[in-house]
């Protein structure tokens, strides 16, 4: 039996601002229980919702020494869906309206979550073999591991992975105060440790010390290898590259089944698509006012409305789309600039395109099961989550050849019969519109190659499953 233990700044269903929640609340169900006991750890927020904190009982207290001073540390702990979950109770540290208030409020957060979370372990008798950490909010337990922890025989042997879930994000703060909060000892801040441009960067500090580096999909491993992608941590992520290999992320196939999904008017699956997916679409059209045709295209979008999600492509083509015979459906909100762009053409375009600028689970249900084709055409993309929702509702994605969506949609081939969406290579408006426009030639003039498409796409599995499967192997490769 190997023990794991995964440390995260959020899990579902406690605590969730994107996709890292789903994936340390879904990951450790998807173990073999007769082989591996996977345990999380995450901060116990003020700000998670009452109903759930009902749930959590106290656990053990005590006192550690952090940031020149003695800190508490509640220890609290639920089991949830059969997974054992800890939290972490400091009110200084976590009673706040939401997870992250930006640097420097959030060094010393995770710094002390940090070392807590390490501190906790005797206490909770429970000794991991492998501690699994994600993003530069965990960044600093394989550097203290490495230090003071390797005092007690308790400690020694426990190996490290770090997962980079976006390598845009490093936790990066001021060299001097990092190190005064911290309290590593000066060397781990040399240049091939910790600092980072004259600054701290707990993400580099994981990413020197863990013992394997793993991130969401294997063309994004790759990419980050080069300056584009890097994020300044190019030349650290070759030097580390044997340690370094991508796992793509899952979903959950309960919660995403257009066989069961409550949130959508008419069920169906791979066998009955061709009639039933249809009907989705002309409750939609009745829903947001758009043109009521079961015939016309329906492209749809659920993101975040940002520079990295190719908006800019989208917007610089928008009127030229619009000229198509296509409806163009957009749930989301981000940039004020691309809020506003869906809402002057769902006014310019009246009836054709729908601009739904907030979110809601039960809406993007509906996108993906009503749509026909999905859009996303990021400038990177290091997993992505919504071409795998779009392929399980047997809705075909368009999107660029970058990250986890290279890994996941097969470009549609018309010679050999292959493929499970479209895909462009460069980051480019008149290359995005050419896709798009073949996509249209396909589904109005080949419809039978079309619906073998969904076919190809619908029987792909990316549940998390198979990306357990991933993360045991590399598990048992570390431990043996």
């Amino acid at each position: 039996m190997k023990n794991i233990l995964f440390v995260a700044s959020e899990s579902v269903p406690f605590i969730k601002t994107g996709g890292l929640a789903d994936v340390v609340g879904s990951l450790p169900k998807c173990f073999d229980k007769k082989h591996f006991d996977v345990r999380v750890i995450i901060p116990y927020y003020s700000c998670m919702k009452e109903a759930l904190k009902e749930q959590i009982t106290y656990r053990d207290s005590f006192y550690m020494d952090f940031d020149w001073r003695r800190q508490y540390v509640g220890i609290m702990e639920t089991v949830y869906e059969g997974i054992h979950f800890y939290f972490i109770d400091n009110q200084e540290h976590f009673a706040c309206e939401k997870p992250y208030a930006g640097m420097p409020y959030d060094l010393p957060k995770f710094a002390f979550f940090s070392k807590a979370a390490l501190s906790i372990l005797p206490v909770i008798d429970f000794r991991p073999d492998v501690i699994h950490c994600h993003d530069w909010q965990t960044g600093l337990v394989p550097v203290y591991l490495s230090d003071t922890f390797q005092e007690g025989e308790f400690y020694r042997g426990i190996k490290t992975v770090m997962t980079i879930h976006n390598l845009k994000f490093q936790g990066v703060w001021n060299l001097e105060e990092t190190r005064s909060i911290v309290g590593l000892p000066p060397y781990y801040f040399a240049p091939d440790k910790l600092e980072y441009k004259k600054d701290a960067n707990l993400l580099k500090g994981g990413l020197v010390y863990a013992n394997a580096i793993t991130t969401v999909s294997r063309t994004y491993a790759e990419e980050i290898k080069m300056p584009f992608y890097g994020e300044g941590l190019d030349g650290l992520m070759c030097a580390r590259s044997n340690d370094l290999r991508g796992i793509v992320n899952g979903i959950d196939y309960d919660d995403y089944n257009p066989e069961t999904d409550a949130s959508i008017v008419k069920t169906y699956n791979a066998q009955n698509f061709r009639k039933e997916k249809v009907k989705n679409k002309i409750a939609l059209q009745k829903e947001l006012g758009l043109n009521e045709d079961p015939k016309a295209m329906m492209i749809g979008i659920v993101s975040r409305l940002t520079d990295q999600k190719g908006f800019d492509l989208i917007a610089y083509m928008m009127d030229e789309l619009c000229q198509d015979n296509v409806q163009i459906v957009a749930l989301g909100t981000g940039d004020e600039k691309y809020e506003n762009m869906f809402r002057h053409y769902a006014w310019k375009y009246e009836g054709k395109v729908a601009a739904l600028i907030y979110y809601s689970e039960a809406m993007s249900h509906k996108v993906y099961a009503s749509s026909d084709a999905f859009l996303m055409p990021s400038l990177f993309e290091p997993c992505g989550l919504s071409q795998l929702m779009s392929l399980r509702y047997g809705t075909v994605p368009i999107v660029r050849e970058t990250g986890g969506l290279k890994d996941t949609v097969q470009p549609y081939n018309e010679f050999e019969n292959t493929g499970t969406g479209f895909s462009f290579t460069n980051y480019n408006a008149h290359e995005m519109l050419a896709t798009v426009r073949y996509a249209e030639h396909i589904y109005y003039d080949k419809k039978r190659e079309w619906n073998k498409i969904i076919d190809r796409g619908m029987a792909m599995d990316y549940s998390w499953q198979s990306s357990a499967l991933q993360y045991q192997e590399l598990y048992d490769w570390l431990v043996g």
